[in-house]
């Protein structure tokens, strides 16, 4: 045990020592990774130390080691301090130009003054060196006189430091600036006199002058110890300065000297330290004659005594507005620097104070009258606002130099309107949800009491495609009609009766759904509109073959008063002839009349109550920002809404009240007139959809527009599909109607071949309809319903050869329910499951017939064959 010694313990981790200790630890402290230290703190901590410290202070910190007299020389620093004096950003190298000059030239009279000295050289050396006119050096710590006696130039007389450093830079200024400080401790108007005699006598070399000085004596710089003293005087200085200036543009306005006014513009533009509003451009706003006679403009004359709109007083406001707007704002674009905005902030404050305030006494009328006449109103007062655009943008074009955007002569218009935005975007929401309502719930009552007589019908015509091409290019020439934004009064001329295609129908008249009511005594086989009872068609089809082309008769003269008194599209209903003969639509009569169940009119109705309202939300498109998303989504949502009630409340209700009724053939014929009314109404929205990207599957338009074609297309399939079962249904009466009348009058064995023949022929026609149909999954269900009710009838004719047959194809209606490939191949494979009646080829002819048989046919063709014919036969 003797030969052991004692482990010493070993220390896996580092003592923990506290910062203070290792501070006041005798070893030297372990160095950062980082920056240099000087002293006990990193490089970076000094230089930060270093920019907010004073410039007097300078030469002690310096004085503390060679590193931190380095730092004193650090660019950065002097970078900083020689930016905050903004000498490139406002243009002011001149004024340091030209105290240069003129110090130079000071000096050098001084010294041509000066006695001549003779030197002397002695034991003590030559006492000639030191310029006894310098001036002495100022205050401990500035700099310790350490600029005092340095005079720095450029090379060429009028050049910036180019090449010089920021240190040399400041240095330069520092002492050309320095020198003027001294006149600080006079009164204000001491120290503009004083000034005069350093910088020229012009007002803006002295607004100039100021402003350096301004920048100089600042807490950024801070290059004297008084500094904050001196620049209290100095802004003083500066305001009697400005207001002497306000005095002489006040003098030159009213003698309309734009000259003068321009110099003492500018030079007020110079002296400005860019906080708060310039007072000059303020005060010459203020003076203008258009913010004091706003009494002369009622908006309450923009209403008739009738509480109708017609807005020739606000034209004449717009009138006065846009001409003080170009009158004072092109004066102001010659007088004021570019750069101070003038144009904008008058045109921003006439915006407000007058036309702003004048629409919100306008809008306030409007609300107390009613919903409609408000949104109408806020529409057509936007728009009368928005002339003020093309002013600015004319005002600005009287100084080439003034570079005015678009966007910013917008946004003056803009910023006055967004305080009723918020309101009118709700309203209008509501307002077009009303109006479909009222339109909705009038066709719900009139829909029991319908007039035939007063219907077109497609399917009347030869020719009902072109009936509906017709159609719609005479509802697109209404949609590309201008819609009348602002109201005003129409004097007619030549007794008021134009040609319905020109423009002066005055806007969405033309969609009044009463006027597209047919007249069947009058329209013979067309479509025709309904104007006075004169019966004139729109569309004459009476002669017309397929390969014909329609002539389009002369479209239908309009009344501008009719048209601007038509009743709006919330308040409309269907018309009807007054002779004609109303008859319910009880279930007895249901089947004569199905195609009333859908209506054009109501379908113009809807769209035109929609177009209304998108059309003046259109208005507002081109807002930027926040209010500019609103009005894109309520754009959306007012379309969406017509949609919505399209769909649901009328083209939905009508083909499931049709579906309902469908108890015979006939009633079919009529059904497909309602697919033509519903195509056709398909088609409107289409051409009535607001600009949008198409492509968006996200956007809400688009989705929705979606749903409304599917609506429709599961409407007309319903539809069909019961028509199609009430047609199999008589097919198959019709059949053992026929077989009961054989019975009794002929032998059994001619009975039995005539049902034979019936069931060969039946299962032939059966097998050429299937393989010519696209077959569902749904529609497999469908087809198995169909073959057991033709079983059950053949059945019934007690053939067994021909039951059996019927009982194969029966079970031949599985493989289109069949989901998995897998199966439905070991399905086709099976030759006993259909008695031997179809081969696998005959059965794989049927299942080529499904609608998803492009994704299984891979996998049926391996699973048949073991091979893919696509990719193991040459020949495929």
């Amino acid at each position: 045990m003797d030969k052991f010694a004692t482990l010493e313990p070993v220390k896996l981790y580092a003592s923990a020592t506290s910062t203070g200790a290792r501070l006041l630890s005798r070893g030297p402290a372990p160095k950062p990774a980082g920056s240099p230290l000087v002293g006990r703190l990193p490089t970076d901590l000094h230089l930060l130390v270093l920019s907010y410290l004073p410039i007097p202070d300078f030469p002690a910190y310096g004085r503390c080691g060679r590193a931190t007299a380095a730092l004193c020389r650090d660019e950065s620093i002097w970078e900083q301090r020689w930016k905050a004096l903004s000498i490139e950003q406002y243009a002011l190298t001149s004024v340091l130009d030209d105290l240069d000059a003129k110090s130079k030239g000071q000096a050098a009279a001084s010294r041509a003054a000066a006695p001549p000295t003779i030197p002397v050289d002695d034991d003590f050396g030559d006492f000639a060196s030191v310029d006894v006119l310098s001036p002495p050096p100022a205050e401990m710590g500035d700099f310790v006189g350490a600029f005092d006696g340095l005079s720095i130039s450029p090379k060429t007389p009028g050049m910036p430091f180019v090449d010089a450093s920021y240190r040399t830079r400041f240095m330069r200024a520092h002492h050309l600036l320095k020198p003027l400080t001294q006149i600080l401790s006079s009164p204000p108007h001491a120290v503009l006199n004083s000034l005069s005699d350093f910088v020229a006598q012009t007002p803006r070399e002295e607004a100039k002058t100021l402003r350096l000085l301004s920048l100089y004596l600042s807490a950024f710089v801070q290059p004297l110890r008084e500094w904050q003293t001196m620049a209290a005087s100095l802004r003083a200085a500066m305001d009697r300065f400005d207001a002497n200036l306000l005095a002489a543009f006040d003098l030159a306005d009213g003698k309309s000297d734009e000259s003068g006014m321009r110099d003492a513009a500018s030079s007020s533009w110079e002296i400005w330290d860019r906080r708060g509003d310039w007072e000059m451009g303020k005060v010459w706003a203020e003076k203008r004659e258009i913010f004091y006679v706003q009494d002369k403009w009622n908006p309450l004359d923009n209403f008739t005594k009738g509480d109708n709109l017609e807005f020739d007083a606000m034209d004449e406001f717009m009138k006065a507005v846009i001409g003080a707007v170009t009158e004072h704002g092109s004066r102001a674009v010659r007088v004021f620097p570019p750069a101070a905005d003038v144009l904008i902030s008058f045109a921003d404050r006439v915006a407000t104070e007058v036309v702003g305030e004048y629409i919100t006494s306008l809008l306030t009328r409007a609300r107390e009258i009613s919903n409609d006449i408000y949104l109408r109103a806020a529409a057509a007062t936007f728009k009368e606002a928005w002339k003020m655009v093309d002013a600015v943008l004319q005002a600005a074009k009287s100084n080439p130099d003034y570079n005015l955007t678009q966007t910013k002569a917008e946004d003056v218009v803009y910023q006055m309107f967004e305080v009723n935005m918020d309101e009118y975007l709700d309203e209008e929401v509501e307002s077009v949800k009303q109006s479909l309502d009222v339109v909705c719930r009038g066709w719900d009552r009139q829909t029991g009491f319908l007039d035939p007589s007063n219907t077109a019908r497609f399917l009347g015509s030869h020719n009902p495609a072109q009936v509906k091409r017709n159609l719609l290019a005479s509802f697109t020439d209404v949609l590309l009609l201008p819609v009348t934004i602002v109201p005003r009064t129409v004097n007619a001329v030549g007794g008021a009766i134009i040609t319905g295609g020109t423009a002066a129908a005055q806007g969405i008249a033309m969609l009044n759904p009463q006027r597209w009511v047919g007249n069947a005594s009058a329209m013979g086989n067309g479509y025709s509109k309904k104007l006075e009872g004169d019966g004139e068609m729109l569309f004459d089809n009476a002669d017309l073959d397929d390969d014909e082309t329609l002539v389009e008769k002369e479209k239908p003269q309009l009344d501008l008063d009719q048209a601007d008194d038509a009743p709006p599209a919330s308040a409309t209903s269907i018309s009807t002839s007054k002779s004609a003969t109303i008859t319910p639509l009880t279930a007895s009569s249901g089947v004569n009349q199905m195609d009333l169940l859908l209506s054009l009119d109501v379908a113009l109705e809807l769209i035109h109550a929609d177009r209304e309202g998108l059309k003046r939300v259109e208005t507002f498109a081109g807002y930027p920002g926040h209010y500019g998303h609103r009005v894109r989504d309520t754009i959306e949502e007012v379309f969406i809404l017509m949609l919505q009630a399209l769909g649901e409340r009328h083209i939905s209700k009508g083909f499931g009240a049709a579906t309902e009724q469908m108890m015979a053939v006939a009633p079919l014929l009529q059904f497909f007139e309602l697919v033509h009314i519903g195509d056709t109404i398909q088609s409107m929205v289409q051409l009535q959809a607001p600009h949008i990207d198409r492509t968006d599957f996200l956007n809400a338009v688009v989705r929705e527009k979606k749903r409304f074609e599917n609506a429709l297309d599961e409407s007309v399939a319903g539809g069909l599909n019961a028509g199609t079962e009430v047609l199999m249904n008589q097919a198959i009466k019709c059949l053992e109607m026929h077989c009961k009348l054989l019975k009794g009058s002929t032998s059994r064995e001619v009975l039995e071949v005539f049902h034979q023949e019936v069931g060969i022929r039946l299962i032939g026609i059966l097998q050429k309809h299937i393989k010519r149909q696209i077959i569902s999954l749904n529609g497999g269900f469908q087809v198995i319903a169909d073959l057991n009710a033709y079983y059950a009838f053949i059945s019934s004719l007690k053939v067994p050869t021909i039951a059996a047959d019927f009982s194969h194809l029966k079970m031949l209606g599985h493989v289109y329910v069949v989901e998995d490939a897998k199966d439905l191949a070991q399905i086709v494979r099976d030759v006993t499951r259909y008695g031997g009646a179809y081969r696998p080829e005959d059965i794989y002819e049927f299942i080529q017939r499904r609608s998803d048989w492009k994704k299984i046919e891979k996998t049926v063709d391996k699973t048949m064959y073991n091979l893919s014919f696509k990719e193991d036969c040459i020949i495929c």
